[in-house]
């Protein structure tokens, strides 16, 4: 099997699909790894070691879309790289696709190409938890709060906010929407510099064990600022209204995310208040936000400052790639070796990542959020 491997190319993405010690692996397994030319450069890789490691260095992302077999990214395919999809036909793209997020020509582009998509957030393990989204969503949450402390800077002039606790400033009031892995990331870190916490999820069950998780981590004195709470028209509000800082982490895996927090609720928030749309990737939780970028990561609405940037992990290139990969690697060794669909047909959680194969969408949510019913077809339907 040939596994392709191409340099990113959205705003300040500096992950990659793949590191030296990845190559390595597969090509050890008998496999063919060809990457572009300083793919690995923005993770503090340097090309010699993939050529160390067995691969083969290619400068044109056409002649990698050409001979590979499966192509292994770590962001979604851009407009500007749609070009490659007449040589991926019936070929395999393994990556993040956020496909209800984003603009449906994407989906309309793969589906054209009979492309095989498995998108990693969609990817599941024997416990049903998402482990290819895990590792990304741990340093979104961590990030969210440093985003946070940083435009509450920015705002007040360095004057009488910090986000966290420091003699003679003010404590700072952190919201969290969504109990699951960003949201206990974003309240582990918020809880850990002193600021006071309020962690929203519908689950009753979560939040007894976000409770529990929360006080072992940051013990006596830190987790009596922080309180996991099951939504109340009454709380909610009255946080909302309190929040210095706003963390949307609402995730329905594969799905667009709903909406939260509507425009009534934003405009009940203080002026200079901060807004992080950590959902962005599935169209955003909370009214008014849209895609930022690293480059220019924030705006101002109504009195508010957001920012949503899509791929906030990739500010963090090495440790994020290094994490990701870790997850991602078994799941394209097995791939590689059995083909695709053979491997998904032996695992059930890898399965779930098929979200477009052979014409069609695979993925319902998927399907209905683009308005593309007529194109949903089951993925065993398909591969009986």
């Amino acid at each position: 099997m040939i596994i392709g491997c191409l340099r990113e190319i959205k705003n300040n993405e500096n992950r990659v699909g793949l590191t030296p010690e990845g190559i390595k692996k597969l090509t050890s397994a008998g496999h063919q790894v060809i990457i572009q030319e300083t793919a690995v450069n923005g993770a503090g890789y340097h090309d010699y070691e993939c050529q160390e490691a067995g691969a083969i260095l290619e400068k044109e992302p056409i002649k990698i879309a050409e001979k590979c077999d499966i192509l292994v990214k770590v962001k979604e395919p851009l407009p500007e790289e749609y070009y490659l999809f007449e040589k991926m036909q019936d070929k395999t793209i393994f990556t993040y696709f956020h496909l209800s997020g984003v603009d449906p020509s994407l989906t309309k582009h793969l589906l054209k190409h009979n492309i095989t998509a498995v998108a990693y957030e969609t990817v599941q393990d024997k416990k049903g938890r998402l482990p290819l989204l895990d590792p990304m969503s741990r340093i979104a949450g961590i990030a969210a709060i440093q985003y946070i402390a940083e435009l509450l800077q920015i705002k007040h002039g360095g004057r009488g906010r910090t986000c966290g606790f420091v003699p003679g400033t003010k404590q700072t009031n952190i919201m969290i929407v969504g109990g699951g892995v960003v949201g206990e990331s974003a309240a582990k870190t918020a809880g850990g510099i002193g600021s006071k916490v309020k962690i929203f999820d519908i689950n009753p069950n979560r939040v007894k064990e976000l409770q529990t998780i929360l006080t072992e981590y940051l013990g006596p004195n830190l987790s009596k600022n922080v309180e996991v709470l099951v939504p109340s028209k009454e709380n909610f509000d009255q946080a909302l209204k309190e929040a210095d800082g706003l963390v949307g982490a609402v995730l329905v895996a594969g799905a667009k995310a709903p909406e939260v927090v509507n425009e009534q609720q934003v405009r009940s928030m203080k002026k200079g208040s901060v807004v992080i749309d950590v959902a962005i990737d599935q169209g955003g939780c909370i009214w008014g936000s849209h895609a930022t970028s690293h480059s220019e990561p924030s705006y101002e609405l109504e009195g508010t400052i957001y920012s949503a940037v899509p791929n906030i992990p990739g500010q963090f290139a090495r440790q994020s790639t290094q994490a990701l990969t870790n997850a991602t690697l078994p799941y394209l060794l097995d791939m590689a070796n059995q083909s695709p669909i053979e491997a998904c047909k032996k695992d059930a959680g890898l399965m779930k990542g098929v979200n477009v194969h052979k014409g069609f969408i695979t993925y319902q949510s998927v399907a209905k959020d683009l308005g593309m019913e007529d194109k949903y077809k089951d993925i065993h339907e398909l591969i009986a």
